[in-house]
């Protein structure tokens, strides 16, 4: 079906089960979704988590897609997060609520309060689900703020202020959708720059009011309101100009004082705003990918001869590594522009001299590399199985900085490229390949890598940076480009069926769009207009 409306959730929680002894509990919601045909319920994200709360509202919303001809169930589960990031834990579950993405559109004015349910024989307090429809609005605005002369709300020192930005919604209510850090012990602070989308500000309505709250912090979560002022995303844009000062005014102290002036001022220090562009419009506009395969050809796979190897493939299944190419070169093969790939393996002595190559081409050809369609990889992948013998050590850096110096011919934003790297993850020059991702990283690319067989990818997971970003001698990787996959979380038991090819091209594919953004962003490189 065509991509619907997007339609962003916002998500609150009210009178939640009190589970800790000693203070409130610190609530997060993880928001399941059922794939389209399947009763299976697959985590789509969470809020952050808010500590020492009963009654959360949460910043971070969930966009989604909204299908008017699909029902889309939805499933929110609320829980203290524990630290190690698992999903909820039955002992210290607060409650869940099932709904349809139509039922929260359908409801008034978007709104639906639903009980929770779930902990036997306990009221579970209610979850509030607020829905709005995105503006197509695409503009992003970065701004600074800092403050003058707050009000001192501490006993002892000053206060530690921060800011809370809502929207105004058609209703006349206000939707939460910014917080800033705060800024410890100051009456005049400065906070950092941040980037908020314009639909989140106002959802393209220029002229609809933004509150915004200035608040004391405390460490029991009871922050202290220092005071509030209002402008709209108009003013703002102006306001970088002519230096506005807003002056933050505590209605109760100003009923209460008569030679109450404010409660201090705050001053807008800059405010710009640049159009975001998307993966598509740079596709649209003749950006091409290219994709090229490389293949653990060392002999921790196993011989190929060998039932428990991963190269091994009978009359009936393909081998661990087949699949794998397959499934994931099927996904691939759609975006990439020419459908040829060239293909490598590594790690193997190579006739005619039996020298250990780590980046010779699987169709014999030096020239020209490449092969047609994944079927040709596949093809030429057991053409060489048969030729060269598995041997060692695992190096990733040459077939990585082979694929860096292609993508250092073009820097101009017309090419892209992507290494799928197919591997059991057992690796022998960690520093030559860290070194490799942090200079690829400057450059047009980024790295997929498949890990097949049972091993524990910790050295793929380190590789992926999403933890740690990527550093070689004190240099750190400029973007993130490498995403790591373990294929057996994909596959049934027998290992020789994959499960969900969806949700195997989404995690794939995840990062690349974010990857390839990152990458023209730094360049300033805008997508050419595609021909109407």
């Amino acid at each position: 079906s065509v991509p619907g409306t997007k339609v962003e959730l916002t998500v609150s929680c009210r009178n939640l089960l009190d589970m800790d002894t000693f203070s409130k509990s610190d609530p997060v919601v993880v928001l399941f979704v059922q794939g389209s045909g399947s009763s299976e319920w697959k985590e789509f994200g969470r809020t952050e988590v808010i500590d020492n709360t009963l009654n959360p509202d949460f910043v971070r919303k969930f966009v989604l897609d909204y299908y008017f001809e699909e029902k889309q169930n939805l499933r929110f589960d609320v829980g203290p997060l524990r630290s190690h990031g698992a999903v909820l834990g039955v002992q210290d579950f607060l409650g869940q609520a099932f709904v349809a993405l139509g039922e929260v559109i359908g409801s008034q004015r978007g709104r639906l309060e639903r009980a929770l349910t779930g902990v036997p024989g306990k009221r579970c307090g209610t979850i509030l689900l607020l829905a709005e429809e995105l503006s197509n609005c695409r503009d992003i605005v970065t701004m600074q703020l800092c403050a003058n002369k707050l009000d001192k709300k501490d006993f002892f020192g000053k206060s530690d202020p921060f800011l809370v930005f809502y929207r105004s919604n058609e209703d006349g209510t206000f939707t939460i959708c910014h917080k800033t850090e705060v800024v410890k012990n100051t009456l005049n602070p400065v906070w950092q720059p941040f980037t908020i989308p314009v639909r989140a500000l106002c959802n393209g309505d220029y002229d609809r009011t933004v509150k915004i709250d200035v608040y004391d912090w405390d460490r029991d979560g009871s922050h202290d309101f220092i005071g509030e002022f209002a402008t709209s995303y108009r003013e703002l844009s102006r306001a970088q100009s002519q230096f506005t000062v807003y002056e933050v005014l505590n209605p109760r102290k100003k009923c209460k004082k008569k030679k109450y002036v404010n409660s201090g001022t705050v001053t807008l220090l800059s405010f710009s705003v640049e159009s975001e562009f998307t993966f598509v419009d740079y596709i649209r506009g003749g950006t091409q990918l290219n994709f090229t395969v490389a293949i653990d050809f060392t002999a921790s796979n196993g011989m190929p001869s060998q039932p428990t190897s991963l190269h091994y493939a009978s009359p009936y299944q393909l081998s661990a590594y087949a699949l794998a190419l397959k499934a994931v070169g099927e996904i691939i093969q759609d975006y990439d522009s020419d459908k040829l790939f060239p293909a490598y393996g590594f790690g193997a002595k190579v006739p005619p001299d039996g020298k250990i190559s780590h980046q010779f081409p699987l169709n014999n050809n030096v020239d020209n590399p490449s092969c047609a369609g994944i079927e040709g990889v596949l093809e030429s992948y057991l053409q060489s199985l048969r030729t060269v013998q598995l041997y060692g050590p695992t190096n990733f850096a040459p077939v990585i900085n082979q694929v860096a110096g292609t993508a250092a011919q073009v820097t101009d934003g017309s090419q892209y490229h992507v290494l799928l790297i197919i591997t059991d993850g057992v690796i022998s020059d960690m520093l030559q390949t860290k070194e490799a991702i942090v200079t690829a990283s400057a450059l047009p690319m980024s790295i997929i890598i498949v890990g097949v067989g049972p091993a524990e990818f910790e050295a793929m997971e380190e590789l992926d940076g999403d933890d740690v970003r990527v550093s070689f001698r004190g240099r750190y990787a400029e973007r993130d480009i490498v995403q790591f996959v373990p294929f057996r979380d994909y596959v049934d038991d027998s290992g020789n069926q994959v499960l969900s090819m969806a949700r195997l091209a989404k995690d794939v594919l995840a990062e690349i769009p974010e990857q390839l953004l990152s990458y023209m962003k730094t360049r300033d490189i805008k997508p050419r207009r595609a021909d109407p």
